[in-house]
Order: C-alpha cells, then structure tokens, then sequence
C-alpha cells in the first residue's frame, strides 16, 4: 500500500522536521537567529525557578561563531544566563541540557547538509527535541514581540564559558562504553564536524587501533565528501588498512553509518536488526516492537518478524521516531540514514553512543561485523529528489497520484512506493522498493518523471 509521508509540520514557517535551517546569512540570519533565542527563552522558561539558564553548543561550520553571538545575544537580552560549550555534537547538548540545571539546551548545526547552510535547534530541560506545538509557540512569539520579555540592569543575562561542558558529556560516554575495544582495527571518518576533537580520543582510550579521516575542520570542509553521507569513503580505508570496522560520523555526529571489514555499508536498518538480536539475546528487550520509519527497508521488517518483533513504522524525523518508541514504550528506534535512539542510553539519536553499543556486540560476538550484518537481507530501493516550488500540490494532483497507484499495482506485496514531501528542503522524495532492481528502477524514473513533467521539477 502507498504511503505519503504524515506532515506533522503543515502549519510550520521556520521549523522543519528537524529545528529552523537555511543558508546563513540568507534565510538563516543574525536577526532571526536573535529573535528565536529571545523567543525560545520566554516560551520555555521554567515558572518559578528564577533566572533562567540555557546551554548552547555548535558545530564547525564557518558561520557557527556568528550565530552563537547572536543567540547569546538574544538568551541574555530576555534575561537568561548561558553556558557555552563550544564545538560539541548534537546529543551532547542534549546530554547537557537534562543534566545541568537549565531551562534548555540550544544547537547551532545543520547537521548533514553543506557548510553554507546552518540550523537551530532546541532541546527541553528533559533532553527531548520539542514538540509540535512547542515550536509553534516559538514561532508565533517570533512574529510578536507584545509578550516577550524586556529585562533591565541587573536582570539581563550573561554569557558563562565553560570548557569542563565537553569533558562531563565524554565522561558520560565513557561510562556507557564496553570496558575495552582491544584488537579491534577503526577506521573513523569525523567529516570534519563536532566528532573530530573527541572520537578518536575515545575509541583510543578505549584501546582500538584508530585511524581517522576527515578530522581537520576548517569551518567550509563539514560534510564535504565525507562522513555520514558518503560512507563509501571511509569503507575504501577499511579495506585499505585492513580494519574490522569503519565508523562515518555527520557533521553534528547524532547519525553513524558503518562499514564491515569488507567495506560494505551498514545504515541505519543494519544496527536496528543486530542490535536488536543482542538485545533479545541477552533478555535485555522490552516489547514486541522496533521502531523505524516510513523509508525503513523491508528486509528490516521481515527480519525483525523472524525474531518475533514488529516494526513500527514513524515518520521520517528521529523526533517522530522517539515519540513513537515512548507511545510504545520500547527502547531501540532510528532511521535508515543512520540515525539510532538507545531510549535506556539517550534521549535523542547520538552517533558516538550508537557506535558504542555496535562495538560492544561486535566485541562481545566473536564475529566479523560481515557476520553480524548480514541477518538481514536488503530489498533493492531507489530515492530520487526532485526540487520543487514551495507548497506545490503533488499529492492533489490526479496524474501524480495515478502513477503511483500503477506502481503500487504493479509492485503488489513484495514492494512498496513512499512519495513525500521533505520537512528540511522543498523537495519532493520519491522511494520505490521492491524484490527485483528493474522494477525499482523503472516505477522511480516513471513517478519521478510524471511529477517533473506536473510540477516543473
């Protein structure tokens, strides 16, 4: 059957599925950036606590000091004091904000994306993405100043560095880490991002053999032909050194993909199948299901129904994702591209962690990481993305949707078709699987072509 991607962000001006992105100093600017600080600061300020407090983190991106400056700006011009943590991933602020005494934690990153574009996103005291409806009352207090706050004197805020931010999140990670990674042979890729000044270190303390790649930021070479979305690369140094395994970060490090000793790549759907069969193994799994989302393969939910567990498909956000692992009260979700939630570990997907809990079966295993890998079997699948005018009406469009229900016919039980639209860019993306690669290929081109031909693609 069809699936349209659910669009929980259709009353959305600036957030996406994942926080307010765009190219800096274009859509992204220091006036917005102010402004959503002073905003989020009067939305999430916890009632009666006093002061409020905020932790704040970036990437490496060139454009990073800029906006930090401006939302330092904003937290202290409504009042609140901020802890400043530097270059730190993603989970680590995450991490932070649940820990410390704070009202929430802050972001500047876009993740994957090129260094020109940037992003902010917040974290709630509790270490949890927002909701909805959260970050539709942000963006309303945007639009209005009428009720923020205009602290004076002693009142307004400060700016509080703290260097010992970054120590306490890997101190955290070493707590979660097997008790050593000896004898195995790393090949880490750090896409020039927030990973590059703790992975190596880490995985070095923990005894591995490491050797990196891409850890030399210079603020434009983030995500540029490396990392999380070109695994390819560091699984060529894996079977150039002869390592075990291969680790690519992104430019944040919330997501990993891997490489086994082969140099073959293991997204998202591969550690959600072994991790989960550890998990079962060891009788540490609660509940009969995994969560995944709409773009997840289904070698996945096949594989997942051999162990005796459902795949419980989200939409596409690791936000929705964590949502539907608390409905279902489970502990092991993520994404195909790589982003995994640990629920008993993390409150957010966190691409160290993840790395953490696949060594440790690795290591426990006895395996080769191939071994592991491959319990499950992968359904051909093609995605195609195709720009498109923002708020175009594919899915009321009768030849679009004509072409996908031909798909669908054709593709009957051994496939599906997810036509979506992107919650970050204005695209639409077209996903075709199914048993057979001509089939993939052919249903991909024809829909991607009609929706083209409709929309001007």
């Amino acid at each position: 059957m069809v699936r349209y991607g659910r669009r929980m962000d259709y009353m959305r001006v600036l957030f996406g599925t994942d926080g307010v992105r765009g190219v800096a100093n274009q859509e992204l600017t220091v006036h917005l950036a102010l402004r959503l600080a002073r905003a989020a600061a009067t939305v999430l300020r916890r009632q009666g606590d006093g002061r409020p407090r905020v932790v704040i983190g970036r990437d490496t991106r060139v454009s990073g000091d800029m906006i930090e400056a401006a939302m330092i700006a904003g937290f202290c011009s409504a009042g609140a004091d901020v802890l400043s943590a530097g270059v730190i991933p993603t989970a680590g602020i995450a991490y932070l904000a649940r820990e410390l005494d704070v009202d929430m934690g802050a972001v500047i990153s876009a993740s994957h994306n090129p260094f020109e574009f940037n992003g902010i996103k917040f974290f709630s005291h509790q270490g949890f993405k927002l909701p909805d409806d959260v970050e539709l009352a942000i963006e309303a207090k945007v639009e209005s100043t009428e009720h923020l706050d205009h602290p004076l004197g002693a009142d307004l805020g400060r700016r509080l560095p703290d260097p010992g931010l970054i120590r306490q999140y890997i101190d955290e990670l070493r707590r979660l880490a097997p008790p050593s990674l000896a004898g195995l042979k790393l090949v880490i890729d750090c896409a020039n991002g927030a990973a590059s000044a703790i992975a190596p270190a880490l995985f070095r303390e923990l005894g591995a053999e490491v050797i990196t790649i891409h850890d030399t930021p210079d603020g434009m070479n983030i995500n540029d032909g490396c990392g999380a979305t070109h695994p390819e690369v560091v699984g060529r140094a894996v079977v150039e050194h002869g390592a075990d395994a291969g680790l690519s970060f992104d430019g944040d490090s919330d997501r990993l993909m891997m490489t086994d000793e082969r140099g073959r790549v293991l997204d998202g759907d591969h550690m959600l199948a072994i991790a989960a069969r550890a998990m079962l193994d060891a009788g540490t799994y609660r509940g009969g299901d995994v969560v995944g989302t709409v773009m997840s393969n289904l070698g996945l939910e096949r594989t997942l129904a051999g162990m005796g567990l459902r795949l419980a498909r989200a939409n596409v956000g690791d936000r929705y994702v964590l949502e539907m692992m608390q409905e279902l009260d489970v502990p092991l979700g993520g994404e195909q591209s790589g982003h995994l939630i640990f629920l008993n570990h993390s409150t957010t997907g966190d691409g160290l962690i993840t790395a953490l809990m696949m060594l440790g079966i690795l290591r426990n295993s006895g395996e080769r990481l191939s071994t592991l890998a491959d319990i499950m079997p992968t359904f051909p699948q093609k995605l195609i993305n195709i720009p498109i005018a923002a708020g175009a009406r594919w899915n009321e469009n009768a030849t679009i949707l004509r072409a996908i229900a031909d798909a669908e016919t054709d593709l009957g039980a051994d496939g599906r078709v997810l036509v979506r639209a992107s919650g970050t860019e204005p695209k639409i993306r077209v996903m075709v699987e199914a048993l057979r690669t001509e089939q993939v290929a052919r249903w991909t081109e024809r829909i991607a072509g009609v929706i083209v031909a409709e929309l001007g693609g």
